[in-house]
């Protein structure tokens, strides 16, 4: 059969998470042109087993805990989805032959390696895993070029950058003066730094316009994410550091903006909704119905704009910092940031500490032979541990 004839096959990686469940709402929208071949999630059982009922994909993935309770419900069920575990099993599904779209939505480090099988194997990958050219950097995008994969983002500033720029890359340097990654501010925009200590899990999961993972919740609170989301689109967009700027806009109906060499300005602007750049990209080079709200002008208010202050988030200043430092250095800031977040949803950090850990990680660790995979992944490890040392003194 000729592959344009039939529906596109689309692996899900981190399929309970947000993204994958607005990934899977978007699919179910147009059964006629997609069709389920794997879904994976780290350990939801229950909720892995209802996607696999509804959208009877040929593989689930899951931990080694969650498969056997998994495998005998689906037989059950009756369904012959086949059940696997480990990490392998992730790129194996990210790569298989009969795959055209992978969407890469597992957080953390984690999602490296199934999306650099994904890149090798010249899948369209849609990039929901910041953490995949925080980490991976330089080396991810060569990947992504060997392999002649598609490699199209899904967070909504870097799809609102991707919509806004040129359809040639070629020309991007030539006509690029910057790009402006809007953020929301979070719930502590306006709160007094000198309170910030006090601060609960739960109030930091409590974002003002998105509905998203605890980790990611925390990351937007200190604006963490955004200092990722610079590093990221460093990577995807080929620009240098200083042309990257990050703006606070309270109301996220502007997405994020390209400022061209004439000074005019391209921006996208829609509803706070993630089924919006998960159908671009599913869609590209086309457009479809995404299932979001229009965009309300008559309704909509001011939109504003202010400058994030150093003082109320300092760990979004780290992103140009370690942008400049030796290669490998963003994947340093990563993985500390990963334990810090996790340390205080775990109320043995408070919120204020997440920065300190992240910077005494920064200066203890130095990156260097940085060859592949292998060596990310043993810096990685590295910094890890050196960031938990850093919990155990300050907890």
């Amino acid at each position: 059969m000729n592959p344009s004839s039939r529906p596109q096959r689309v692996t899900v990686l981190g399929a309970t998470g947000s993204i994958g469940t607005n990934t899977l709402d978007v699919i179910a929208r147009h059964p006629e042109r997609f069709e389920v071949f794997a879904l994976s999630a780290h350990s939801r059982v229950d909720e892995l087993l209802a996607q696999c009922l509804r959208f009877r994909p040929r593989y689930a993935v899951i931990d080694a805990a969650g498969a056997p309770a998994l495998r005998q419900a689906l037989a059950g069920h009756g369904l012959a989805t086949e059940v696997l575990s480990g990490a392998q099993a992730l790129c194996d599904v990210a790569a298989d032959p009969e795959v055209d779209t992978v969407m890469a939505a597992i957080v953390g480090a984690a999602g490296l390696a199934p999306c650099l099988s994904a890149a090798r194997a010249g899948k369209k990958l849609l990039l929901a895993n910041k953490e995949a050219l925080v980490v991976g950097g330089e080396f991810f995008m060569q990947v992504v070029r060997q392999g002649g994969a598609t490699l199209l983002p899904i967070d909504s500033e870097h799809s609102a950058v991707f919509q806004s720029l040129p359809d040639d890359p070629s020309t991007w340097a030539l006509r690029v003066e910057k790009i402006i990654l809007t953020a929301s501010g979070g719930p502590f925009r306006q709160r007094d730094p000198a309170t910030l200590a006090s601060v609960t899990p739960e109030q930091a999961c409590a974002h003002p316009n998105w509905v998203m993972g605890r980790k990611i919740s925390v990351d937007s609170a200190t604006m963490m994410n955004k200092a990722l989301e610079v590093i990221e689109a460093r990577y995807l967009f080929g620009l240098a550091p200083e042309q990257i700027e990050v703006v606070i806009h309270p109301q996220s109906v502007v997405h994020s903006m390209v400022q061209y060499h004439d000074r005019s300005v391209v921006a996208q602007l829609g509803t706070p909704d993630m089924r919006v750049p998960i159908a671009y990209g599913l869609s590209w080079p086309e457009r479809m119905a995404s299932g979001a709200q229009a965009l309300d002008f008559l309704g909509l208010g001011a939109l504003t704009f202010e400058p994030p202050t150093p003082a109320r988030f300092p760990g979004l200043y780290l992103a140009w910092e370690a942008l400049r430092a030796p290669a490998g250095t963003t994947a340093v800031l990563n993985a500390a940031n990963e334990v810090a977040v996790a340390a205080f949803l775990e109320r043995r950090l408070r919120f204020d500490q997440i920065h300190a850990v992240n910077r005494a990680t920064l200066e203890a660790c130095l990156p260097s032979n940085l060859s592949g995979l292998d060596a990310l992944m043993a810096l990685d490890q590295e910094a890890r541990q050196l960031a938990e040392a850093q919990v155990r003194r300050l907890s």
